[in-house]
């Protein structure tokens, strides 16, 4: 198993900055792909950005420009720094690793989340 904690949300006024982390801690072996998601009410789950092992990035169009993930390999560590926050990017926003864990049996491959933390943006 792997367990996803996240920190650093909170309420922001519009054209503020947040910066969020994510610590993935287990029996991991490797994690591929780590991201962030979020949830707004009433709406679908929805990618925000990703990252692979070897540093590849993909941003929503909605916050391209203004979000940056970066990646510690090292520490399992994922971030998203976020500017020019706008009340539209008010929601949930959970971490995601796609990881391998090291198991009795073999090596697993899997899905993870985090439990989310808040984000709200006010106008």
């Amino acid at each position: 198993q792997v367990q996803l904690v996240e920190s650093g949300g909170g309420l922001v006024q519009a054209g503020g900055s947040l910066r969020l982390s994510c610590a993935a801690s287990g029996r991991i072996f490797s994690i591929n792909t780590m991201g962030w998601f979020r949830q707004a009410p009433g709406k679908q789950r929805e990618l925000v950005a990703t990252t692979t092992s070897d540093g590849n990035t993909n941003y929503a169009d909605t916050v391209r420009g203004r979000f940056t993930i970066s990646r510690y390999n090292a520490r399992n560590t994922v971030y998203l720094q976020m500017n020019s926050l706008k009340p539209e990017d008010t929601a949930v926003y959970y971490c995601y690793a796609d990881a391998t864990t090291a198991q009795a049996m073999g090596p697993i491959r899997g899905n993870y989340w985090g439990q989310g933390t808040q984000v709200t943006v006010s106008s």
